[in-house]
């Protein structure tokens, strides 16, 4: 899984979880090293065991010959405290990483393959997300 080889702060503040104001991506919206793309159409935070499932699925179906790169990094940490245990006495431990991604972002690319081989593998890689996704063409623009 992935995660920061070193964070300066262990635990970070929680943001604001309204999904109708995150906005829209203005970084990382277009498609940049490979021939078709999976993006984001809704903002959510993407846990990064979710973001490997999604590389296995896509890597798996496409095999040896095709690339696939991952446009996002979990480097958000995200702590929870066990069950059934009482409020207050602080702040639960970390627990693991994610990334808060915002509606137009692209999440993984993919090259070196046929266009439907492409497509089926990003259709596998976004049922993994935890979010609705859409598959671009480069040259196409949208599919």
């Amino acid at each position: 899984m992935l995660f920061p080889k070193k964070a300066k702060h262990r635990k970070w503040q929680t943001a604001r979880k309204n999904p109708n104001k995150v906005g829209v991506a203005s970084r990382g919206n277009t498609i940049a090293f490979g021939s078709h793309g999976l993006k984001a159409m809704e903002g959510t935070r993407v846990r990064s065991n979710q973001i490997e499932a999604a590389r296995r699925a896509a890597k798996r179906y496409i095999g040896k010959t095709g690339r696939v790169w991952i446009r996002i990094f979990p480097d958000r940490p995200f702590t929870s405290k066990p069950s059934e245990v009482k409020m207050g006495k602080g702040k639960g431990a970390p627990e693991g990483y994610c990334i808060p991604v915002k509606p137009g972002t692209i999440l993984f690319e993919v090259d070196g393959v046929s266009d439907e081989k492409a497509i089926e593998a990003l259709r596998k890689a976004g049922t993994k997300m935890p979010l609705k996704t859409k598959i671009l063409d480069r040259a196409k623009i949208s599919i």
